[in-house]
């Protein structure tokens, strides 16, 4: 029945499927691994399913001769796809997937670039150069951030700095801005540097490790 709506409906046709490799998920007699014995006898059917379906920016774009396949920002593989027969709370058997999911980076040269300098620790305020590519959009909310480098989300950071409240100098080619000693982690460790952009609302500059 799905696969007859997916080459129907228009909205359906672009989802991927799985292979259906596990037994019908439905309908079983609660807390067990039988088939429906009520007086409906309902057929086993393969009711629970994942499908995915991946948006991809430059998909429109390919269709005008700007991107090949291989230039896909984002790409989905299916890496099993299963059902869970040991559950018996419901009349439903729990399907699972999982996925390997790839981002490429949407651009090759970063917007910004950050510089730890002189030596960081909690003795003493600490200073931060950075100098942005020319068509990039700052705003009065952007902020960099100090962050251990195995962070996994934009608020991990540890303390930051407004790359405007905070500056301290500015001349063509960089900016300079300062973070207080009492906001620097006394713990020795490695960290990196992440500039925030609000217009972008993402990172998009990163510094090497350094030392604090």
């Amino acid at each position: 029945q799905l696969n007859m709506a997916k080459k129907k409906e228009e909205f359906l046709k672009e989802f991927k499927e799985g292979p259906l490799q596990f037994k019908p998920t439905y309908k079983f007699d609660l807390y067990s691994d039988v088939y429906d014995t009520s007086e409906k006898k309902r057929k086993p059917a393969w009711t629970d399913r994942i499908l995915w379906k991946v948006k991809n920016p430059s998909q429109v774009a390919s269709k005008e001769g700007d991107f090949s396949e291989e230039e896909q920002l984002i790409s989905v593989t299916l890496k099993s796809y299963v059902s869970h027969m040991s559950y018996g709370i419901s009349d439903h058997k729990p399907v699972t997937g999982t996925f390997l999911l790839e981002l490429k980076p949407l651009v090759s040269v970063p917007l910004v670039v950050l510089n730890p300098e002189g030596e960081w620790s909690a003795e003493h305020d600490v200073l931060i150069r950075y100098s942005a590519v020319p068509e990039f959009s700052s705003s009065a909310w952007d902020w960099i951030g100090l962050f251990k480098v195995s962070f996994r989300h934009v608020n991990d950071y540890v303390t930051y700095a407004w790359v405007e409240d905070d500056e301290i100098s500015s001349d063509d080619d960089s900016k300079q801005v300062y973070m207080s000693a009492s906001e620097i982690p006394k713990k020795r460790g490695e960290y990196l540097l992440c500039y925030y952009s609000n217009n972008l609302q993402s990172i998009v500059g990163i510094s090497e490790p350094f030392q604090v």
